[in-house]
């Protein structure tokens, strides 16, 4: 790509360095961050360069604008893809309005999200029309109408005063079923050349300010769906950067495959309702569903590696010819209908189609696929994923020739169809040492590197094990592991986030402790995530019980936060049915390539809880024996956390937290 006045062609890593310093001197804390720098140099050599860059940059370092400086001042059009909302608030809210404000010239943003979390002005005008339209107020699986009257008017409300119809700004929460009659999903919208309010739909407004935008924010799953559908989500864009790339191989095997339950069959019953009402096809449709809950119950954590089983083919069969004769009855309304009446149709016949292709391609899968029954017993559905992301990922993203896809080459004179860019950038605070060959980034065009931390965890932090503790899956476990928490939360003075591998011993653990020790036990579930953690921070002496949500993406630098205790080692669970076909895939081999990056990742993220400021002090503890004694693993372990200081001897503990 050629850019005019490009302002690092002939000194790029000073200029780099000078506009760091000044966006940094700006800051409170006035921190000058040599991996900060280092960071940023290599990202805008891998833009000019056209290379992909893999960056591991340690809690403390200042991604953020580490990746942004630079491929703003060089003029390029950049997606962030993020894994957690707070990556994204954090980025629209604070870094990117900093940047503005520091730049030599005006930045533009956008966040981006899924269709469906806006709202839709043509769903709520059908709902406040004459009648006709109750048949789209969102049914539960028994058929039942559960729309709540009182929050459709809210809504109603919240769509003449909102700019940007955003489900995250409405003050009161909806039902999922009603904001289900106020908004479509990909798989429904007709589009907006087809809708009445296409024109000002607050969808289709968000494309088009992510359109003029020089940075777009969107979720990791919004990118995986980008790709999965050849780059006709998102806008053209030179560079995309991947922050917290440790998820990025679950998150883009998950949205690159497909998920097939009674829900779907509910929303499209739902969405032809009120439009088709002959010889019964809505109520069919509904009990297709119901009847498919039922069959994929006994199946529920199931690997399916002989296909769709015979009784389950079945049933999608039966709501296959029952979606054929709802299309049939669509195409036949009349061409003259009313706008609002076509817009209807257009929905179902997108909706329709979809639930059809995905229900052929569970039929006949594709190669290196797997197939699984996802959920629990009472909201099980079919699931299919490719086996390997990475081959995914190398015909979606790194070889674009192959899929058609064009590469950007001058933004001056962009392609109308789908692009890729020529620079992805990966970071996270903790890479997996395979993430190259696991995304199949093309080795001769990716440099890779590891720019530390600014914190001195030697001295900051204390890392202890205590190998008295029976092994994790012995009886007596469990009683010592409350035991060593009651004493630890207790030298802690409280102050404490105690993550657990599982909701049932962390809920267990919260029931024992809850009088056993002198601080307040919050728990997760209690309150949503940004309220709970807010609360943990304000309430300097209590505890925070958690489990896998919580390992990442929640910041409590000072002092409430001493004390970060794990269970056990995170390893995956061992029936997990597209780990388990990974695992075959690879062969012997399997606990070294699989399951030990993966538990070393998560442990790592989990321990980087502790320390969030040069000023932070505390103990991680991990409460799994095996930690200090499996010579065939342990130090794969260690050597993924932080270099802080070991220890077995609780006492020594003690005397940490008492400083």
């Amino acid at each position: 790509m050629r850019h005019s006045e490009d302002p690092m062609t002939d000194a790029p890593d000073d200029v780099v360095d000078q506009l760091l310093q000044r966006l940094t001197s700006a800051l409170p804390s006035g921190e000058d961050r040599p991996g900060q720098h280092e960071m940023a140099r290599a990202v805008g050599r891998a833009i000019r360069r056209r290379r992909h860059l893999v960056v591991q940059a340690g809690t403390g370092t200042g991604k953020s604008l580490a990746y942004l400086a630079p491929a703003l001042a060089l003029k390029r059009k950049v997606v962030v893809a993020t894994a957690t909302k707070a990556l994204q608030d954090q980025l629209a809210g604070k870094e990117l309005p900093f940047l503005s404000t520091h730049l030599d010239r005006e930045v533009s943003w956008a966040v981006l999200k899924g269709r469906s979390n806006y709202l839709c002005l043509q769903r709520l005008d059908e709902l406040a029309g004459d009648g006709s339209g109750q048949g789209d107020l969102g049914l539960d699986v028994a058929g039942n109408s559960a729309v709540s009257e009182k929050q459709v008017t809210m809504l109603k409300a919240f769509a003449t005063r909102t700019a940007t119809g955003d489900r995250a700004d409405l003050e009161v929460e909806p039902s999922e079923r009603t904001w289900a009659a106020v908004s479509v999903g990909p798989r429904e919208c007709p589009g907006a050349n087809k809708c009445p309010r296409g024109e000002d739909c607050f969808a289709e407004q968000a494309r088009r300010r992510a359109a003029t935008a020089d940075v777009v924010v969107v979720n990791t799953h919004l990118y995986g769906l980008h790709l999965a559908s050849d780059g006709m989500i998102l806008p053209p864009h030179d560079v995309v950067v991947f922050d917290e790339a440790h998820e990025v191989a679950d998150i883009i095997s998950a949205t690159t495959g497909l998920e097939l339950g009674a829900g779907r069959f509910v929303s499209a019953a739902r969405v032809a309702a009120g439009l088709i009402a002959e010889d019964g096809l809505i109520d069919d449709l509904e009990t297709v569903g119901l009847r498919l809950t039922a069959a994929l119950a006994e199946r529920a954590g199931s690997r399916l590696r002989r296909g769709v089983p015979d009784d389950v083919a079945a049933i999608l069969l039966a709501g296959r010819t029952r979606l054929d004769a709802i299309m049939s009855a669509a195409r036949k309304i009349e061409s003259g209908a009313s706008a609002e009446v076509t817009t209807r149709v257009a929905r179902v016949l997108t909706s329709v189609t979809a639930l059809i292709g995905d229900i052929d391609t569970v039929g006949n899968p594709p190669d290196d696929t797997v197939m699984w029954v996802q959920g629990d017993a009472e909201h099980p559905r079919l699931a299919l994923a490719p086996l390997d992301v990475g081959r995914t990922l190398d015909e979606l993203l790194w070889n674009p020739e192959a899929t058609g896809l064009e590469i950007v080459t001058d933004h001056d004179q962009a392609p109308d169809g789908p692009v890729v860019p020529h620079t992805a950038v990966f970071t996270s605070a903790t890479v997996p040492a395979t993430l190259v060959a696991d995304l199949r980034i093309p080795p001769d065009h990716v440099d890779s590197i590891d720019v530390g931390t600014p914190f001195d965890f030697e001295h900051q932090a204390l890392l202890y094990c205590p190998v008295t503790l029976p092994d994790p899956r012995k009886e007596a476990y469990r009683a010592a592991l409350f035991d060593e928490l009651e004493r630890l939360i207790n030298a802690a003075g409280g102050r404490t986030l105690a993550l657990f591998t599982s909701h049932r011993m962390m809920r267990d653990a919260a029931d024992e402790l809850t009088g056993r020790v002198h601080h307040p036990i919050l728990r997760q579930g209690e309150l949503p995530k940004p309220k709970l953690v807010d609360r943990f921070t304000d309430e300097v002496t209590s505890c925070l019980f958690a489990t896998m949500g919580y390992w990442q993406g929640i910041d409590v630098p000072g002092p409430s936060l001493s004390l970060v205790t794990i269970d056990k080692i995170p390893f995956p669970r061992p029936d997990d049915p597209l780990l388990q076909a990974r695992r075959e895939a690879v062969g012997s081999n399997a606990f070294r390539t699989i399951d030990l990056p993966r538990a070393a990742t998560l442990l790592a993220q989990g321990t980087g809880r502790l320390i969030r400021h040069r000023n932070d002090r505390g103990v991680v503890a991990v409460l799994d024996p095996r930690l200090a004694t499996q010579q065939s693993y342990r130090w794969d372990l260690i050597n993924a956390l932080p270099p802080m200081h070991r220890t077995k001897d609780f006492d020594e503990v003690a005397a940490f937290l008492a400083q």
